[in-house]
């Protein structure tokens, strides 16, 4: 399921990261690698605020579509 569908809070581990080398590679470099756990921290319009390691990072919803749990 994408990240999209988490609910605030929620503690999830990405799985798979869809798209182009050059997107997959941009989120590789904040921190969303495949079996990293990932929390949602909030979420307005689909926009997400997620806690990578420890690091806080706001991804819209078309990025967060392309990060599966």
């Amino acid at each position: 399921m994408p990240l999209t569908m988490a609910r605030p809070g929620e503690t999830v581990t990405i799985r798979k990261i869809t798209g182009k080398d050059e997107v997959r590679a941009h989120l590789a470099e904040l921190g969303f690698v495949v079996n990293t756990d990932v929390t949602v921290v909030s979420e307005m319009g689909g926009n997400l605020i997620l806690q990578v390691k420890d690091s806080r990072i706001a991804l819209d919803r078309s990025m967060a579509n392309r990060i599966l749990f």
